[in-house]
């Protein structure tokens, strides 16, 4: 099984070889809308639960925009139109939500970057299909703020899913040299953006370091 920490760089280069990498610059502040109330507190602790791998929790608020990490749920795209302001936060609004129908899709994430390059805004639409209906909440919230949690490539996670389900007790947690490479992608001495692959190097060194240090622990 390939062991990602110590080759991250297929995380964040894209099919044309571009490498890619941004973080958050700023804490995360989530806010979810399309959700019942009975729902809301497991998806924002899973949200909770996910974000803690970058070693900073979440904020209440954004000082500047209040919300940073949006999430909308629907049933169908259609429904995203009728949401005011979306169309500003999402590039290519209508032919974004063209392009979801046509492909049939359920899930869209987009980024928005400050001056420095460090990811300031991120927007995911879910739309809840059978396939979404029949995960958990908890699987949903860890698997999708995984994938928020750095600018990943398109392909990232072709060869292997970053997220592990535990038999005992049904749960949904990222694997080990995942949560890794995130955490390692966060230390301070790091850029929070960079386009030099051997970048990459420097983020698995650190990456392997922690995973020995839990070995070692254990």
């Amino acid at each position: 099984m390939i062991n990602i920490a110590e080759n991250p760089a297929r995380l964040f280069t894209s099919p044309d070889q571009t490498y890619h990498f941004a973080r958050w610059g700023r804490p995360l502040a989530p806010v979810v809308f399309g959700v019942g109330d009975e729902s809301l507190p497991h998806l924002k602790d899973a949200i909770s639960m996910t974000v803690g791998i970058t070693g900073a929790p979440l904020a209440e608020t954004d000082p500047e925009l209040g919300a940073n990490f949006m999430w909308f749920f629907c049933r169908e795209w259609d429904e995203m139109t009728g949401i005011p302001n979306l169309d500003k936060l999402v590039p290519n609004f209508d032919g974004t939500i063209a392009a979801l129908k046509a492909q049939e899709a359920s899930r869209y994430r987009t980024f928005a970057f400050d001056k420095d390059g460090a990811i300031q805004l991120c927007v995911v639409m879910i739309r809840v299909d059978a396939a979404t209906e029949a995960l958990s909440l908890q699987t949903l919230g860890t698997s999708e703020t995984f994938q928020s949690l750095l600018t990943f490539s398109e392909t990232a996670f072709d060869a292997q899913s970053p997220i592990a389900m535990i038999k005992a007790n049904n749960l949904c947690i990222v694997k080990p040299e995942y949560a890794a490479v995130v955490r390692a992608a966060y230390d301070p001495a790091l850029p929070a953006a960079s386009e030099d692959p051997s970048h990459a190097l420097r983020v698995s060194a650190r990456a392997m370091k922690l995973l020995a240090d839990i070995e070692d622990e254990a």
